[in-house]
């Protein structure tokens, strides 16, 4: 029995053996054959490598602008002094209310706000000077994107143009429609992208990535300057408009006291020295002084509710704190070296692949 094993075992390690010698023998082989085309893998990898560096002369860099910036508004409902000034706002009738929740300005929303046609659209038509003159970022767009060379022949669109600050209802059919493509163009992921790296902390990043330097920069700067607008403008709307409201009813107040109490000193004038026996010409002086004393209670009252109003608007105010801008020069994107390398190594890759598969298509019809 021991005999057999051991003649077993010495079997198997005769087979291995012959295995190994076999893969070696057949590598061997395959690296003399290779070797045999070295002239043509080298020219292969030679005109990959040219391939890959008129692609990198071609294709032009692309530039990526990033704008940091944190959103913060406060959400407390009550204490300390603004409680007091709630209750007494209360005692005029006066509903304050408290700040709102997060709704579209959510910072899950956010993304998809910044990308909304209004704000990009806000943001195109925004005026940038080139070469001295002024003139939509929109048309500037155009211009280096190389729209405006295609449309030369069209007269439709060969002189159409988009002046700056311009509203879109002074904007045509086809004005319309030329701003919806570039909105579409503009929001794809590779050219805008918005990220928040913490949902902890309202800290967004905007991305802005052209071939045109000035354009990333100026977008991306836009971009979010329209937005930290839009989002004040619409948390603080209300508030704002209570305040604007009692501000003019507080100034028509007090253009009334002036004149009341105006006409209480000119009454007095009238009947300086006056006959105690003549009591009826001194009833215009106290009207007057009436006049005074309610238009001087109502001016009290709305000065109260004013200022109160004027917390409620610095309350609901939201911060908005930009924390980093993009800087001159941008990070530029270019293909390259890693184009020429990457290139090359394919080609070099593809012709083995050739030669590989030729070599066994041949064994096995032979």
């Amino acid at each position: 029995m021991a005999f057999e094993k051991n003649q077993i075992s010495n079997s198997n390690i005769d087979n291995d053996e012959i295995s190994l010698k076999e893969i070696v023998i057949k590598v061997k082989e395959w690296v003399s054959f290779l070797k045999t085309k070295w002239k043509t893998i080298f020219i292969a990898g030679i005109i990959g490598a040219l391939i890959g560096l008129t692609i990198s002369l071609l294709v032009r860099p692309r530039y990526k602008a990033v704008t940091t910036f944190a959103m913060e508004e406060d959400k407390s409902s009550g204490g300390g002094g603004l409680s007091g000034a709630i209750g007494l706002a209360s005692s005029f009738g006066i509903d304050l209310g408290g700040a709102g929740g997060g709704g579209a300005f959510a910072a899950t929303n956010l993304a998809e706000l910044m990308k909304s046609r209004l704000l990009v659209e806000k943001v195109l038509l925004e005026p940038i000077t080139v070469n001295g003159k002024i003139i939509s970022i929109l048309d500037y767009y155009i211009e280096f994107s190389g729209l405006r060379k295609k449309w030369e022949g069209k007269p439709s669109l060969n002189n159409i143009k988009f002046l700056p600050g311009a509203g879109p209802n002074k904007f045509s059919i086809l004005q319309d429609s030329i701003i919806r493509e570039i909105h579409k163009v503009l929001i794809e992921k590779e050219n805008l992208s918005i990220t928040q790296k913490d949902k902890k902390v309202t800290i967004l990043f905007i991305e802005v990535n052209s071939v045109n330097e000035l354009f990333s920069k100026i977008f991306c700067e836009n971009l979010a300057k329209e937005t930290s607008n839009f989002y004040i403008e619409t948390k603080s709307k209300k508030a704002k408009i209570n305040v604007d409201i009692l501000q003019k009813q507080v100034d028509s107040v007090r253009n009334n006291l002036d004149g009341a109490i105006s006409s209480v000193a000119s009454e007095a004038d009238n009947v300086y020295n006056m006959n105690p026996a003549f009591n009826i010409k001194g009833a215009p002086s106290k009207k007057k002084q009436i006049d005074v004393t309610a238009n001087t209670a109502i001016l009290t009252n709305l000065a109260v509710q004013l200022e109160l109003a004027k917390i409620t608007l610095r309350k609901e105010t939201p911060l908005i704190q930009l924390i980093d801008r993009p800087i001159l020069p941008l990070e530029k994107e270019q293909f390259g070296i890693l184009m020429i390398v990457s290139s090359a190594f394919l080609a070099v890759f593809l012709t083995l692949l050739y030669f590989v598969v030729g070599k066994l298509y041949k064994n096995l019809i032979s």
